[in-house]
């Protein structure tokens, strides 16, 4: 199966008031944890807001950037941006939210398991507690779908349309964190130290 990742990385973090994935949690930024656990799966990063802030340093992690001019109107143009610019004959990509850091890369694997070992999953992703979390795995079928809703469209209205194609697997917390404040920031912080010390 031909993987692909893309990260929406276009938001202003209005409420985190600087761009999340520059912040540090243990010894790495945001955009350093998501891209090493991307790693190798080729990956793009779509920037919007403030491109000049992440394009240099996610090159330098080996991701491809792209700009989304669009990307006032939310996160399905971004996605759309990266659907445009993936290489051919991809059958499946990531979907990674730029707060979504913290997952382990067996859960990717388990997801793509789970999406080959089902031929009409479409969707695979990763639950705790109940609680849908990300990154989600989208199967190339769905892509068109995707590309066809309108600058107000939303994602949520394809993987709706799809539920009965929808599987999932065991993810952990970090597939359900938000951060979107800096009170979150703090609390992954502590939460990010409490889970290293713990396993070391």
């Amino acid at each position: 199966m031909k993987l692909a990742a893309i990260v929406l990385a276009a938001g202003k973090s209005s409420r985190m008031g600087t761009n999340k994935l520059l912040l540090a949690v243990g010894d790495k930024r945001v955009l350093d944890h998501i891209l090493s656990k991307l790693r190798p799966i080729p990956t793009i990063v779509v920037f919007g807001h403030r491109p000049e802030d992440i394009k240099e340093l996610a090159e330098s992690l080996g991701a491809k950037t792209i700009h989304n001019p669009n990307h006032e109107h939310g996160m399905t143009t971004s996605f759309q941006a990266g659907l445009r610019a993936l290489g051919p004959n991809v059958d499946a990509v990531f979907m990674v939210l730029s707060d979504t850091f913290g997952f382990k890369h067996g859960l990717l694997d388990r997801m793509v398991e789970k999406m080959k070992a089902e031929p009409d999953a479409q969707i695979v992703s990763p639950v705790h507690e109940g609680k849908r979390g990300h990154p989600v795995l989208i199967s190339m079928s769905l892509f068109e779908e995707f590309l066809a809703l309108g600058k107000d469209g939303i994602m949520k209205s394809v993987i709706n349309r799809h539920e009965r194609h929808h599987r999932y697997v065991e993810g952990d917390i970090w597939c359900v964190l938000d951060m979107d404040t800096p009170e979150d920031y703090e609390k992954v912080k502590k939460r990010w130290e409490t889970t290293r010390v713990s396993a070391g």
